[in-house]
């Protein structure tokens, strides 16, 4: 590894500007991030795992009713934070990061859909992902869940997974995994990108071709909470989990 262990994941990024029209009509009124499930939102349940790790630079980007996104994050403290305004322009997932990159600092950080959360296994995700991290190989390591461990997900498998840790798209053949919508990524993925929007997984195929986007399969619960079923869904799985 060439970077110092320190440097890994210290900052965290949630993806918080989207429309989030599969959770209509709740979010007619209401940004997807802010939907509470079992009491707590999505956001606040990503801010969770975030604090749990100490990261302690946080960043949210918001353009979708920006002004509730911007209250909740007021009443933040611990850890304070760094809005991303994009509320003239949405960016999506890869120009979102782009334009946050400056807050991010100059080591691997972690990016966050907020549309999901999971329950931790034997060891805290962010932690397992940290200290799988290889910074001579990987650009990107991206967390996935095993379908039969997944909670609200309506699609097939993302990736498969080689024995070291290298992603490929899913062929549908043998074992696939779940993308959790969660991240590391070193800031150097970023270096030559697209002008404004653009998905990330223009650079994920970027690196799939280059053989340094990697994988590592959670081993807890995983909860995708994309619709207004989704939630009653969710709830029933946790069945008294924090």
């Amino acid at each position: 590894m060439s970077i110092e262990e320190d440097n890994i994941g210290c900052a965290a990024m949630i993806l918080a500007a989207g429309l989030g029209t599969r959770m209509r009509p709740l979010t007619d009124t209401c940004p997807k991030p802010l939907i509470e499930v079992n009491g707590r939102s999505l956001i606040d349940r990503s801010v969770d795992r975030i604090r749990d790790a100490g990261i302690r630079q946080v960043v949210v980007n918001m353009h979708y009713l920006p002004d509730q996104i911007e209250a909740w994050a007021g009443q933040q403290d611990n850890p304070p934070i760094i809005l991303s305004d994009e509320r003239t322009s949405l960016l999506d997932t890869g120009g979102g990061v782009v334009k946050a990159l400056g807050e991010l600092g100059d080591g691997p950080f972690f990016v966050f859909n907020s549309d999901s959360f999971w329950v931790d296994g034997s060891k805290p995700a962010l932690e397992r992902m940290r200290s799988a991290w290889n910074d001579d190989d990987m650009d990107c390591m991206l967390l996935l869940a095993d379908p039969a461990r997944s909670i609200g997900f309506d699609a097939g498998p993302d990736f498969s997974i080689n024995g070291d840790g290298r992603l490929e798209r899913f062929s549908g053949d043998g074992q696939g995994y779940i993308y959790c919508g969660c991240y590391l990524v070193s800031p150097r993925m970023f270096a030559s990108t697209p002008d404004g929007a653009f998905s990330m997984n223009v650079l994920w195929n970027t690196a799939l071709a280059e053989g340094r986007l990697f994988g590592l399969v959670h081993d807890g619960l995983w909860l995708h909470v994309g619709t207004p079923e989704a939630i009653n869904e969710a709830e029933d799985a946790l069945n008294g989990h924090p």
